[in-house]
């Protein structure tokens, strides 16, 4: 993949979705070491991104955090290595990695298929302020 960041970690996040939208924007207000940048999964590179990396939008419609390069997780996974990178008392958050990935893969599972009826969707995708459109990608 050309033209990505190879020092940031890319979050790929339902750019409708209400919730989606707090947690991208939570994100931001606590990345104090500027780790990650952000790409909607509806938009042409997000799409391009998961071709790249071979996830199947059929069995993955939620976040993905891309390591160009080195890896990637999604789910519960992506959401613990997000915690992990944010540090302070975010990284508690890693403690749920010593539950099984299945157990944590329900939760997440659970709350990604209700988030549309408990948080609502939006028509598109947010559009970044002025501030805050190089933490975007695309």
């Amino acid at each position: 993949m050309k033209n990505l960041p190879k020092d940031k970690k890319i979050i790929l996040f339902d750019g409708v979705c209400n919730l989606c939208d707090s947690v991208v924007q939570f994100i931001i207000k606590h990345d104090k070491k500027d780790v990650f940048r952000f790409v909607a999964l509806q938009s042409d590179l997000g799409q391009e991104i998961i071709k790249y990396i071979g996830i199947d939008t059929k069995k993955i419609d939620s976040i993905i955090l891309y390591q160009p390069g080195i890896a990637y997780y999604y789910k519960s996974e992506a959401a613990l290595e997000i915690a992990k990178n944010l540090g302070g008392i975010y990284y508690f958050g890693t403690l749920f990695s010593i539950l099984p990935i299945s157990f944590n893969n329900y939760i997440y599972d659970y709350i990604a298929k209700n988030r549309y009826k408990w948080y609502g969707k939006k028509e598109s995708c947010i559009i970044p302020t002025k501030e805050l459109q190089a933490k975007f990608l695309e």
